[in-house]
């Protein structure tokens, strides 16, 4: 599609739900090609995470998707998959892996992923001879939930 024809609808000039709808149905398309595609190549490092995003999914609105990035052998990112699911239940991370085993996921080295129960769980099913490593953002997340704020320090501005 030309630029120009998407300029009036970042300015604020109206779109009818006909059109949202005609273009939703043509990305949503293009979506589910590329969460299907091959996964090719090694990725030696993949971090696994759990979003929290209100969004619509085959017409329905769900709030939570798992999401794998991968560190290819030439060091670079590449998201692997986005797919709904929660990221605290077991039986999400068991077929967001097993999703990412069928298409291909290989030469994994190091899994990094938060502390969750489910997630760690699955990967012992599908990768029980890969490496594990707790994130360290979401461990400090965790412990300065655990400070109280009086001994915290204040940030210099």
């Amino acid at each position: 599609m030309a630029r120009g024809r998407h300029h009036g609808s970042l300015r604020g000039t109206r779109v009818s739900p006909s059109t949202v709808s005609k273009l939703n149905q043509k990305i949503y398309a293009q979506i589910e090609i590329w969460r299907k595609r091959p996964i090719e190549g090694n990725h030696p490092y993949v971090f696994l995470d759990g979003l929290w995003l209100k969004r619509s999914w085959d017409s329905e609105v769900r709030n939570g998707s798992l999401v794998a990035i991968g560190v290819n052998d030439e060091g670079f990112r590449e998201v692997l998959a986005v797919a709904e699911g929660s990221k605290e239940v077991k039986a999400s991370w068991t077929a967001f892996l097993r999703h990412l085993k069928e298409r291909g996921l290989k030469g994994v080295r190091l899994f990094v992923s938060d502390r969750c129960l489910g997630l760690a769980k699955s990967l012992g099913e599908f990768y029980s001879e890969v490496q594990w490593q707790r994130c360290a953002v979401h461990f400090y997340r965790n412990v300065w939930t655990a400070v109280p704020t009086s001994k915290k320090k204040k940030p210099r501005c």
